[in-house]
């Protein structure tokens, strides 16, 4: 009989919520701002409304199937086993928390529901979601990497979700590849994160024309306020084949690429999944990251390198804590 299950993607934004069925489709869905300034115990009551809301929604209109549980994709350093989510990024205040614990309790009390609650990082979740789902579904091992606002990753090994021994691994974004370079993010120089974050790139596109200036293009995009740039101005500037524009997004992929490198000498994976807002300049980032990648690996790493598109969008993190609930840790089915 086929199961549901809530997936909630806490963002520091945004929470996002649906109820899915375990063959993948969402069958109901919500979403509100994160009410962050009230620390954790408020978003914790924001958490269980949401969920409470859709669960009731589910229950009264399913006829079929089981409720499988409640997974969370939350930002920072998670510990699967404990439930718990520390010092989170974008959510001031929280410390080490105990998320699943203090959820279940209030679901219980307020709204009456006891149910199973998974919690993972939402990077980790996100990764889950495309393996099961979404563009990672083809491959025994992949990585998935997040461009947006900073630059995240989950492991997928064997069809298994490695988290590592303390639940912090994937976290390329984190991974120094210029330990001598200007740029810094949380107190580490050269991370790829203070390179090519979405504020980064901008950064970057300043840089790039602080002698020459920006393209007539690109002042027309966005209106001559420099300060108004964006990622989707040079991608779209790029797009319509602007020659500066090109020119940070090779930067851009470039410096990924050297980062994907990594990953696979370190850990012989050779297909990645990218995904993340900043993702959609599509070709303009992953051709030259394949091409760096290439670059960067001995020519014995070069068969079967890889990078496709993530294909769940923002929804892929609801859709990982969900199929998460589903497999309880088992391994998941191959296509191999």
């Amino acid at each position: 009989m086929p199961s549901w299950a809530i997936g909630i993607d806490l963002g520091g934004t945004n929470i996002k919520t649906a109820v899915i069925d375990e063959a993948g489709g969402i069958l109901f869905e919500d979403a509100q701002p994160t009410d962050s300034a009230a620390g954790p115990d408020g978003v914790i009551r924001q958490l269980a409304l949401l969920a409470s809301d859709l669960y009731q929604q589910a229950a009264e209109s399913l006829d079929t199937g089981d409720f499988a549980g409640i997974g969370v994709g939350a930002p920072g350093a998670v510990d699967a086993v404990k439930g718990t989510l520390s010092y989170p990024p974008n959510l001031p205040g929280w410390g080490c928390y105990p998320l699943r614990d203090q959820l279940q309790l209030r679901l219980e009390q307020a709204h009456g529901i006891s149910a199973p609650i998974l919690v993972e990082n939402d990077a980790n979740a996100a990764a889950y979601g495309e393996a099961v789902y979404g563009g990672g579904s083809a491959f025994r091992d992949f990585m998935l990497v997040t461009l947006g606002t900073g630059v995240g990753g989950g492991i997928i090994l064997d069809r298994k979700l490695y988290r590592g021994p303390t639940g912090t691994a994937g976290e390329i974004g984190f991974m120094t590849i210029d330990f001598e370079g200007s740029s810094v993010h949380a107190g580490v120089r050269g991370t790829i994160e203070s390179l090519i974050g979405k504020e980064r790139i901008v950064e970057l596109a300043c840089r790039e024309g602080a002698s020459s200036g920006l393209s007539p293009r690109l002042l027309e995009l966005c209106d001559r306020d420099v300060a108004g740039l964006s990622p989707r101005h040079l991608e779209e500037a790029a797009k319509e084949g602007d020659q500066f524009a090109l020119r940070v997004w090779q930067r851009i992929g470039t410096i990924l690429g050297v980062g994907l490198a990594n990953v696979t000498a370190l850990m012989d994976i050779r297909k990645f999944v990218i995904g993340g807002g900043i993702s959609a300049a599509g070709e303009l980032i992953f051709e030259p990251a394949l091409m760096q990648l290439h670059r960067s690996t001995l020519p014995s790493m070069h068969d079967g390198l890889e990078i496709v598109p993530a294909r769940l969008g923002n929804k892929a993190g609801m859709y990982g804590a969900a199929a998460l609930c589903f497999a309880s840790g088992k391994p998941l089915r191959s296509d191999d």
